[in-house]
């Protein structure tokens, strides 16, 4: 049997991290990855035959990878900042959030509430919010810190409304409008179907998204999250790791050895130790052993425009709107009625979601033909668990999609409809993915894009010896993936964490 120093059981980026790490220590790594591509859900598409156009067909922004390990990689890799940091319509107007001039925003948070309490109060809760982006980021590439030497770090203020108490008290005590209450909450259920107003799991959500590298910001990959994938699969095998593509695991053992199968029938590989960048729910099947099942909680809707929709507000460029994230229907109350909804197993009467438009921020994914003439569109709808899909999967899935546009023509001034690109064919260019989708196409139990519900960043108590988060029950085997400690989105840093639990 072949004999390898480590195996990564899953060529998603996590594992190429890791990989890449390992094999510049001079060990032997074999990529297991049972797709015919490596990236995982950090991967571009063209998914609309005869459309010129690279999306970002599942991630689709960049905020935790650490620079560090950019570096470190050597990875040629570019990720350009959003001038606009969100657009959020209300009525006739909408609130704007502009990165680089304070005065707009100033200005617009007047227009929407009537006052500068909730812009001070934005002020002051964003600024704690960078300190504690600041002082945690370096420590998500260390070993587990304890929960006691966290509070230290971060102090009494943020420990107690970021980790203490329900993130939707924090914000209902802090801000008077429903609309810049809810700009905030939205952070805490990207991808997790959870109640701010009493579910802790919304406050580690929140954490991830404003720790971001230090700095919490929100980048465009130039190129697409295929230019991620790609800057990494080049740094592993330019390392000397060994990746196979349409090699699909089927067991592994603790002793270490990993069985798979590819064109050529089943093999089976001895390993010094198996990095697992696969969901914790899949190593419970490939170990034998019964799997408990997560649950997705979101909608995406890939799309390209012939030209962008109108605003309300005709004061407002809708470049400027797009460009950054567009929030629609999220409201504090708007999202609790639609988490009231979608628990009670229905799809939300007005559905809250997000849109973005990349190609504004970097054309280089529209095609020579397309530049100048049309404009890529991400939807993210929220509240949307798998329940809602089981059943009947395309019927929801109709469903959900036209209660989602309805959603969005709701607070825009015409209907999207009229501003989709058709396809050759005639078809409009709209892509649909539920977490059922996920399930099926990309094997993700439950469609639960951080393969596991979000961890706290520290370890689970004050005794120490946490470990780097990796750590399984077997000696031989790690976690290298989102279901790591500290893992979820796209940040390389389970990757990392696994290699330094055997290299440090």
């Amino acid at each position: 049997m072949v004999s390898y120093d480590v195996v990564v059981a899953g060529g998603g980026h996590n594992g190429l991290v890791a990989a890449a790490y390992l094999a510049l220590a001079g060990r032997r790594v074999l990529v297991l990855e049972r797709f015919d591509h490596v990236g995982g859900l950090a991967i571009s598409a063209r998914p609309f035959p005869g459309v010129d156009v690279r999306l970002s067909r599942y991630s689709y922004l960049v905020s935790l990878l650490p620079a560090r390990i950019v570096r470190d990689l050597n990875l040629d890799l570019e990720l350009r900042r959003r001038r606009y940091a969100s657009y959020t319509p209300k009525g006739d107007t909408g609130l704007l959030v502009d990165n680089e001039d304070a005065a707009p925003t100033k200005a617009s948070f007047m227009a929407v509430t009537g006052g500068e309490a909730d812009h001070k109060a934005w002020q002051d809760f964003y600024g704690m919010t960078a300190r504690v982006a600041r002082t945690l980021a370096p420590t998500l590439l260390e070993p587990l810190r304890t929960p006691a030497e966290i509070e230290r770090l971060v102090g009494a203020e943020a420990w107690r409304d970021l980790f203490q108490r329900p993130i939707g008290e924090t914000v209902d005590e802090r801000f008077g409008d429903d609309t810049v209450r809810g700009v905030v909450l939205t952070d805490a259920l990207i991808g997790t179907f959870a109640d701010p107003a009493a579910d802790l799991l919304a406050n580690r959500c929140f954490l991830y998204h404003v720790i971001g590298d230090g700095t919490g910001e929100w980048n465009v990959p130039v190129g697409g999250m295929g230019a991620v994938s790609g800057a990494l699969e080049a740094a592993a095998r330019r390392a000397g790791a060994e990746i196979r593509t349409g090699a699909e695991i089927i067991g592994i053992s603790p002793s270490g050895e990993v069985a798979f199968t590819d064109e050529a029938g089943e093999h089976a590989v001895n390993a010094g130790h198996v990095l697992v960048n696969l969901s914790p729910a899949v190593l419970d099947r490939l170990l034998g052993r019964s799997a408990t099942v997560p649950e997705g909680a979101q909608l995406k809707v890939n799309m390209v425009l012939a030209r962008l929709p109108r605003l309300k507000d005709p004061a407002v460029d809708p470049r400027a709107a797009f460009s950054g994230t567009f929030h629609i229907n999220e409201g504090r109350d708007q999202l609790a009625r639609a988490y009231a909804q979608a628990a009670a197993g229905e799809i939300p009467e007005l559905p809250p979601a997000e849109v973005y438009c990349h190609s504004l921020t970097d054309p280089s994914i529209l095609g020579p033909d397309l530049q100048g003439r049309a404009e890529t569109m991400t939807l993210f709808g929220l509240h949307m668990p798998a329940r809602l899909f089981r059943k009947n999967p395309e019927k929801a899935r109709e469903d959900a999609l036209r209660a989602t546009f309805a959603s969005l023509n709701a607070v825009l001034a015409e209907p999207l409809e009229d501003c989709l690109l058709q396809a050759p064919d005639g078809t409009p260019c709209v892509e649909v993915k539920t977490p059922v989708d996920l399930e099926t196409d990309a094997g993700l139990p439950g469609g639960h894009i951080f393969h596991t519900d979000l961890s706290w960043p520290y370890a689970d108590d004050d005794r120490g010896g946490g470990g780097w988060g990796v750590e399984t029950e077997h000696e031989r085997i790690l976690m290298c993936g989102a279901g790591a400690r500290r893992g979820g989105g796209v940040s390389g840093i389970g990757g990392h964490n696994a290699a330094m639990a055997l290299l440090v």
